[in-house]
Parts: structure tokens; sequence; C-alpha cells
């Protein structure tokens, strides 16, 4: 049988969700090597108002967060599942309640970057129906890099 499920939509000031996020950077640094530096520059927790961590258990297993990325966009930042809890529709569920709030909120896309280095993170998202798009902003021209889009509702 499953552990139970908990859901907390709340913001980076949260502690588990800044526990998270410092062992995705850890993984990212790994996955990245030399080129870590360029991409942790973009993402600080400033902005981040709306982070959502999924507890199995009562334990913290995964998280993600959205930053506004214009009028009408936000931007899927910090997600990350632990890896003893992978596999089991965590990171789903975080994606989900992101769009839902998104929407929601009044926002009528998602998009977001990954690096090539993360094929499971790739499958995610194109499961979750979210489309390549040309490279935005710094990631213009960065061969690593993929950018999403979703429109919601």
């Amino acid at each position: 049988m499953e552990p139970k499920q908990d859901i907390l939509l709340t913001t980076s000031e949260d502690e588990a969700f800044r526990e998270l996020v410092a062992e995705l950077d850890a993984e990212l640094a790994r996955r990245d090597g030399a080129e870590h530096a360029f991409y942790h520059q973009f993402n600080g927790l400033a902005g981040l108002d709306r982070a959502v961590v999924v507890y199995l258990g009562g334990n913290a297993a995964g998280c993600g967060a959205l930053k506004v990325f214009g009028r009408d966009a936000l931007e899927v930042k910090r997600m990350y599942t632990r890896p003893e809890y992978r596999g089991r529709g965590v990171a789903g569920l975080v994606l989900g309640n992101l769009e839902q709030w998104a929407a929601a909120d009044g926002f009528v896309r998602c998009v977001l970057e990954t690096g090539r280095r993360q094929p499971e993170a790739i499958a995610l998202y194109e499961k979750h129906g979210f489309r390549r798009i040309p490279n935005f902003g710094p990631y213009a021209g960065v061969e690593n890099s993929l950018c999403f889009e979703k429109r919601l509702g």
C-alpha cells in the first residue's frame, strides 16, 4: 500500500522546499559539470512565491515552483524528486499542482528550460503535454538547453 500523500502549496521560504532544492543543486552540479555555474545563476529562490512540496508518508519527496515569466506565463522552476521516491508519480503530482495553480491565477501558459543531460525531466514534460519551443532568454543559443511550453486550460 502506498503511503499517505500530502501536497503543500507554499513559497520558496518553506524549509522542506529549501532542503529539496539544495539536493537538486548538488545533483545538477554533478550532471552539468563545468556548465553548472552558468545555469545556477538563473536558479535563485527570489521571486518563487508559488512552490509545491509533495509529501509521502510524512516525508518531503519532491518539489517544484513557478516564477512570473510575463503577463500571461509562469516559468516552471526547481523541479526535483528525491531518488528514493522516483518512479512513484511524485514529479507528475508536483507538475499537475503547479499547472492548476497557474491556471487558477489566470495564467494561460507555462514555460520551462531543462538540459539534454536530464532525460527523465524531458520525458516527464513531454508526457504531461509540454512541447519544445525555441530557447528563450538566457538559454538562446545554448546547445545543452531545451525549452518547452504548455498552454493551460
